[in-house]
């Protein structure tokens, strides 16, 4: 599959000269200086797949004979400007391509949705532009066809290299299917590659062991096992279940881990935003229709699927950022954290806490000059911490003196709700 020069390589220039433009608007300034409710990732779904896989529960459906891509594309084109709009983001961080299986889309789709951002909002040209893939579904040819359409950075989903497991699994590729895939991968987008890989499946080993159907206890041996050979191997473990070699992180996924903003465009997807106007106001969950053919009426209608929309109350936003956060190796800064609220600090949440001080004397969290993080030990177990801190959050949040103007209260959502 071949792009043309002038059609594959339009959005970088659109890209420029959005820089050019915002360069000359920014005299004196930096084009990063633009305010947290003006920044957003941008989340692409693409919603079809060859076949269901059993383990999977994300969004998707198999494409009918004869499916009109061009009508998704537009509609894809047409939610992306509506949206950008209605946030009033002006610069876009990340596009990130999932799915479903957005492999199988045109590479022309990929590259008109990029230019619709471009066009709508500054698109640095470097932006981390992702595209999942499939082994069965990404040749090399395909890869470089994506790569000139924008893409600078692809998410493999390899899952195994047992045959035995990836047939368990109803996977339509093999191990050798995967490592073609990830060899041709990384010779396109050296050090911008990274892969999918599960655990805790039946018969999967453990050292020399062989599980018949691993329970939580193996499961969690194999994870402790997976990291410890993972940073041995020179990987960091920069959130719970993500490791990256040579600086080399998701920064999209790094957005939603500081409970930055992100518009979901397509069926099904999700977004967190403050719409435009609604400065000092909660941000807002949105939920996009699912079934794609509805979706695409609804674009058709008004421009945009909203489904749903959410307003978020402060505790719940401030709940999303220590349960987000606390993922991530770097924790919650206190500067990060002043951010969202500039009242309580994390000592004043944490720091008297008894729990958390047990916590602490464990070793699991660390509390100091910093922020709170988790200790490495503390990481593989989050969850359980979660449980000690998220209701003493709400302790403190209670026992807090109001200021005016203070949006505590989580309004009642707004199904089929439309703006415009």
């Amino acid at each position: 599959m071949v792009l043309s020069c002038a059609r594959a390589r339009s959005w970088v220039a659109v890209a420029k000269g959005a820089q050019r433009h915002h360069l000359a608007d920014n005299v004196g300034g930096s084009l990063r200086s633009e305010p947290a409710t003006r920044r957003a990732a941008l989340y692409v779904h693409w919603p079809y797949c060859e076949k269901r896989c059993s383990y999977c529960n994300f969004n998707k459906y198999i494409a009918r004979s004869g499916l009109e891509e061009a009508a998704l594309r537009s509609c894809l084109v047409t939610e992306t400007q509506t949206l950008l709009q209605l946030s009033g983001v002006r610069r876009v961080e990340s596009v990130f391509f999932g799915g479903g299986t957005p492999s199988l889309a045109s590479p022309h789709t990929v590259a008109a949705v990029l230019e619709a951002v471009a066009q709508a909002a500054y698109l640095p040209a470097d932006s981390e532009v992702t595209l999942e893939a499939n082994p069965t579904s990404a040749p090399g040819p395909r890869l470089a066809a994506f790569g000139a359409a924008g893409v600078n950075r692809l998410s493999i989903g390899l899952q195994s290299l047992d045959d035995t497991e990836l047939q368990l699994l109803g996977r339509t590729h093999s191990a050798s299917d995967a490592l073609q895939t990830l060899a041709e991968a990384r010779r396109l987008f050296p050090g911008r590659v990274s892969v999918d890989l599960m655990l805790g499946l039946p018969a999967q080993k453990v050292q020399q062991g062989t599980l018949p159907a691993p329970d939580p206890e193996l499961a969690a041996e194999m994870y402790q096992e997976g990291r410890a050979i993972l940073r041995e191997a020179g990987f960091r473990q920069y959130e719970v279940s993500n490791f990256a070699r040579n600086g080399a992180l998701s920064t999209h996924n790094w957005t939603y881990w500081q409970c930055g903003q992100y518009l979901g465009i397509g069926p099904g997807a999700h977004g967190r935003f403050v719409p435009q106007g609604a400065e000092g106001l909660p941000r807002e969950a949105r939920i996009q229709t699912l079934e794609p053919d509805n979706w695409m009426k609804e674009v058709k209608l008004f421009g945009h699927g909203t489904r749903k929309r959410v307003p978020l109350g402060k505790l719940e936003l401030l709940e999303e950022c220590v349960a987000l956060g606390l993922r991530t190796d770097v924790g919650i800064t206190h500067q990060h954290w002043q951010q969202f609220e500039p009242q309580l600090t994390l000592w004043d949440v944490f720091g008297a806490s008894t729990e958390v001080k047990e916590l602490l004397e464990q070793g699991l969290l660390l509390l100091d000059h910093r922020g709170l993080r988790c200790s490495w030990e503390g990481l593989a177990v989050l969850d359980s911490l979660l449980l000690t801190l998220l209701p003493r959050l709400q302790e403190a949040w209670q026992q807090r003196t109001p200021v005016p103007g203070d949006w505590s209260a989580v309004p009642v959502s707004q199904d089929n709700a439309r703006q415009t």
